[in-house]
C-alpha cells in the first residue's frame, strides 16, 4: 500500500535534497513576487485625475473577477496578478513623464509578479503532490491540472468576450463615428475597454499559462512513472521538477536585465535581452542536472530543444506582428486602398504565420525523436516530447511578464490620454503600448505551442495507459472521430466570436445613447455612465462562456462511449491539429492588424483621422475577437479535451483479470451517457445560436429602450 511521503522515503540523499531545494525555490519565487509588489506600490501614482481614472478601471476589474471562484491556485494567479497590473498602470503613466527607462522597468517588473506567482504556485503544488502521493501523483495531478485548465477556459472565454466587446464598441463609436481619440473620457466604453485588457491578458493569460505549466508536468510525470517502473530510476520524475526550479531562478535573475541602455531604446530589445539571459542560465542548469544527476545528456538536449522552440516562437511572432517588420508594414500599406485590402493582407499574414509555427513545433518533435531514437520503445520518444514542453515553459516567469506588460502599457497609455499628459509622456507610452502588442502576441504563440506539446504528451500517455496497439485512420469510426475533432475548434471559435459581436452590438447602442441623451457627455463636462457598459460586458461574459465549456467537457466523453478508445484518440488528433493552426492564425493576424493601425496613428499615411486610419480601425476591430477571444481560448480547449479524455477513459473500459482492458460496448448506462451528452450539447448550442436567448433580455434594457440619465 502507498503510504504518505513514499516518494520522499525511496529517494536517494541527493534526490531528497533536490526536492527540498525545489520547494525552497518555489517559495523564493513567491517571495520575490511579494518583494516586487511592495516595490511597485511605492512608485508615485501621479495627479488626482490619473488616480481617479485608475481607480475606476480597478473597480471594474474587481467586479468582473467576483464570479471567478474555483481552482484556487489558478484563481490566485489571475486575481493577484491582475490586481497588481491594475495598480501598476498609473505608476507607469507617471514614470513616463520623466523617464522612458523607469516606465519600462516598472511595467515589466509589475508583469513579473504574475510570472513569479505562476512559477511559484505551479512548482509548489506539483512538488508537494509528488512528495505526498508518489506513485499516485499523476492521478492527483490530473485533477489538479484539470481544475486549473477548466478555470483557464472560463477565464479565457469570459475574459475574451468582456475585453473585445468593450474594445470593438469603444473603437467603432469613438474613432469611426465620433472621430475622437481612442481613450477619450467622453466615451462610455473606455473604462470597460481598459478593464478588459487586464481581464483578458492578465487574468486570462496567467490562468492559461498556469494550466499549461501544470499539464506539461502531468504528462511528464505520467510517462516518467512508467519509465521509473521499467528502469527503477526515480530521475525520470524528479528531473522535470529540477528543470522548473531552474526556470524560477533564471526568471528572477533576468528580470534585472530588462532595462533600456539608453533613453528611447526599443523596449523589445531590452525584453529580448532578459529572455535570452534567462534561456542561457536555464540551459547551463539543464546540462549540470543531466551530466551529474541523470548521467544522460539526452535529458539536456530534450529540454534545450524546448528552450530553442520558445525562442524561435518568440522571434517568429515578433516578425509577423512587430511594427518595424515587413508583414505589418505591408498591412499598413494596404489600408491606402481601403478596409477590404487591409483585411486581406492581415488574413494572408495570419495564415502564413500559422504554417511557419507548426513547422517549428513539428521540428521540435522530430528532434525529440532523433535524441531518443536509439530507444526501443516509443515511450522514450514521447517522454522527450514532454521534456521539450517542460523546457519550453521553463521561462514561464519571463513569458507572463511579457504578456502582463502589454495591458499595463495599454492602460498607462489610456490614463495618459484621458489625463491629457504632456506629449513626451504620451509618445513614450505609445511606444511601450506598441511593444506590448507584440509581447502579447509572442506569449500567445508560446502558449499555443505549449498546448500542442502538452496535448501530444498526454496523447502518448493515453495511448500507453490503455494499451492501444494502433490508431488506424482507415477504420471508419476513427476517421469520423478525426473529422469531428477537427471541426470542434471552428465551432468553438464561432461561438466565441458571435458572443463578442452580440455584446458589442449593445455596447455600441449604449455609447451612442449616452452621447445623444446625457447632457454634458459630448461636451466633456459630465462623466458618462461607465458602470453601465461594465455591467453589459460582465453579463455577456458570464452568460456566453457556458456553452463552449460544456462542449469541451462533454464532446470527448460522447465520442469515447459512442465509437471507442481508438476513435477517441483520432478525435484528439483532429482537435490538436486544427486547434493549433487556427489559434496561431487568429492570434497573429489580429496582432498584425492592431500594430498596423498603431503605425498609422503614429503619422503614417496621413495619421489619425485619415481614410487609411479608418480602414485600419476596421481591420483592428475584425482582428480583436480573433486575437484576444477565440484564438487564445483554443489553448485551454485543446488541453481540457485531452485531460477529460485521459480522466474519462477509465469509465469506457473494463479491467480484465489477466491484465489489460476491454471496452464496455453498448449497454443501458453507456447509451444513457451518449444520449444525455448529445442532448446537452445540442440544447446549449441552440440556446447560444438563437439570438433571442441573449438578445431579448438585453433588448429590454438596451440603449434604444431603457430610459436613463444623470
Amino acid at each position: 500500500m502507498i503510504t504518505l511521503f513514499d516518494g520522499f522515503r525511496v529517494a536517494t540523499s541527493f534526490e531528497k535534497f533536490a526536492l527540498i531545494a525545489v520547494l525552497v525555490v518555489a517559495i523564493l519565487g513567491l517571495l520575490y513576487a511579494v518583494f516586487l509588489t511592495r516595490q511597485i506600490s511605492r512608485e508615485p501614482e501621479g495627479t488626482e485625475r490619473m488616480r481617479h481614472i485608475s481607480n475606476a478601471i480597478r473597480s471594474g476589474g474587481n467586479a468582473y473577477l467576483g464570479f471567478l471562484i474555483g481552482a484556487i491556485f489558478s484563481a490566485l494567479v489571475g486575481f493577484i496578478g491582475m490586481n497588481m497590473a491594475l495598480r501598476a498602470n498609473v505608476r507607469v503613466a507617471q514614470a513616463s513623464r520623466t523617464s522612458f527607462t523607469q516606465a519600462l522597468k516598472i511595467g515589466y517588473r509589475a508583469g513579473t509578479i504574475t510570472g513569479m506567482l505562476t512559477d511559484g504556485l505551479g512548482l509548489l503544488g506539483g512538488t508537494i503532490i509528488f512528495i505526498i502521493f508518489f506513485k499516485d501523483a499523476p492521478l492527483v495531478l490530473l485533477g489538479f491540472g484539470f481544475g486549473g485548465t477548466l478555470l483557464a477556459l472560463f477565464m479565457r472565454v469570459g475574459g475574451g468576450i468582456y475585453t473585445k466587446a468593450a474594445d470593438v464598441g469603444a473603437d467603432l463609436v469613438g474613432k469611426v463615428e465620433m472621430g475622437i481619440p481612442e481613450d477619450d473620457p467622453r466615451n462610455a466604453a473606455v473604462i470597460a475597454d481598459l478593464v478588459g485588457d487586464n481581464v483578458g491578458d492578465c487574468a486570462g493569460m496567467a490562468a492559461d499559462i498556469f494550466e499549461s505549466y501544470e499539464v506539461t508536468i502531468v504528462s511528464a510525470m505520467i510517462l516518467g512513472l512508467l519509465l521509473t517502473e521499467a528502469t527503477g530510476n526515480l530521475y525520470w520524475i524528479i528531473f522535470p521538477l529540477l528543470v522548473r526550479a531552474a526556470g524560477v531562478f533564471s526568471s528572477i535573475i533576468s528580470t534585472y536585465s530588462v532595462r533600456a541602455v539608453r533613453e528611447g531604446e526599443n523596449a523589445m530589445n531590452a525584453i529580448h535581452r532578459g529572455y535570452l539571459l534567462a534561456a542561457a542560465i536555464s540551459i547551463i542548469s539543464f546540462f549540470l542536472f543531466a551530466q551529474f544527476y541523470t548521467h544522460d545528456l539526452r535529458f539536456f538536449w530534450a529540454t534545450t530543444v524546448g528552450i530553442a522552440l520558445a525562442v524561435a516562437i518568440q522571434f517568429l511572432t515578433d516578425y509577423y506582428t512587430s511594427t518595424d517588420k515587413g508583414p505589418v508594414k505591408e498591412i499598413a500599406k494596404a489600408t491606402k486602398t481601403g478596409a477590404a485590402t487591409d483585411i486581406l493582407a492581415g488574413l494572408a499574414t495570419g495564415m502564413e504565420s500559422s504554417a511557419a509555427s507548426i513547422i517549428v513545433i513539428a521540428l521540435s518533435i522530430v528532434f525529440s525523436a532523433i535524441i531518443w531514437g536509439g530507444s526501443e520503445q516509443i515511450l522514450y520518444i514521447f517522454y522527450g516530447v514532454a521534456l521539450c514542453g517542460i523546457g519550453q515553459l521553463t521561462l514561464t516567469g519571463n513569458n507572463i511578464a511579457m504578456d502582463s506588460f502589454g495591458p499595463i502599457a495599454d492602460n498607462a497609455n489610456g490614463i495618459a490620454e484621458m489625463s491629457q499628459l504632456e506629449p513626451k509622456a504620451r509618445q513614450t507610452l505609445a511606444d511601450l503600448d506598441a511593444v506590448g502588442n507584440t509581447t502579447k502576441a509572442v506569449t500567445k504563440g508560446i502558449a499555443i505551442a505549449s498546448a500542442v506539446l502538452a496535448a501530444v504528451a498526454l496523447f502518448a500517455a493515453f495511448y500507453e495507459d490503455y494499451q492501444l496497439t494502433a490508431i488506424n485512420l482507415i477504420q471508419w469510426k476513427v476517421f469520423v472521430a478525426f473529422l469531428i475533432g477537427g471541426s470542434i475548434p471552428f465551432l468553438f471559435s464561432s461561438l466565441a466570436i458571435r458572443a463578442v459581436g452580440r455584446a458589442a452590438y449593445y455596447i455600441i447602442n449604449e455609447v451612442r445613447y449616452q452621447f445623444a441623451n446625457i447632457k454634458g457627455v459630448r461636451e466633456g463636462t459630465v462623466d458618462p455612465d461607465y458602470s453601465r457598459v461594465v455591467s453589459i460586458c460582465t453579463g455577456a461574459a458570464q452568460k456566453e462562456l457556458l456553452t463552449p465549456a460544456l462542449m469541451a467537457i462533454i464532446s470527448p466523453i460522447v465520442i469515447g462511449f459512442l465509437f471507442g478508445l481508438e476513435a477517441l484518440a483520432g478525435f484528439l488528433a483532429g482537435v490538436i491539429l486544427v486547434g493549433q493552426l487556427l489559434a496561431v492564425f487568429m492570434a497573429n493576424a489580429g496582432g498584425a492588424w492592431d500594430n498596423a493601425k498603431k503605425t498609422i496613428e503614429d503619422g503614417l499615411y496621413g495619421g489619425k483621422g485619415s481614410e487609411a486610419h479608418k480602414a485600419s480601425v476596421v481591420g483592428d476591430t475584425v482582428g480583436d475577437p480573433l486575437k484576444d477571444t477565440a484564438g487564445p481560448a483554443l489553448n485551454p480547449l485543446i488541453k481540457v479535451i485531452n485531460l477529460i479524455s485521459v480522466i474519462s477513459a477509465s469509465m469506457m473500459v473494463v479491467p480484465l483479470a489477466s491484465g489489460g482492458f476491454r471496452e464496455r460496448g453498448f449497454n443501458p448506462i453507456t447509451i444513457t451517457v451518449i444520449v444525455v451528452g448529445i442532448l446537452v450539447i445540442a440544447i446549449s448550442l441552440w440556446a447560444s445560436m438563437k439570438a433571442g436567448s441573449f438578445g431579448r433580455e438585453y433588448e429590454e434594457q438596451s440603449a434604444e429602450s431603457a430610459p436613463r440619465g444623470k
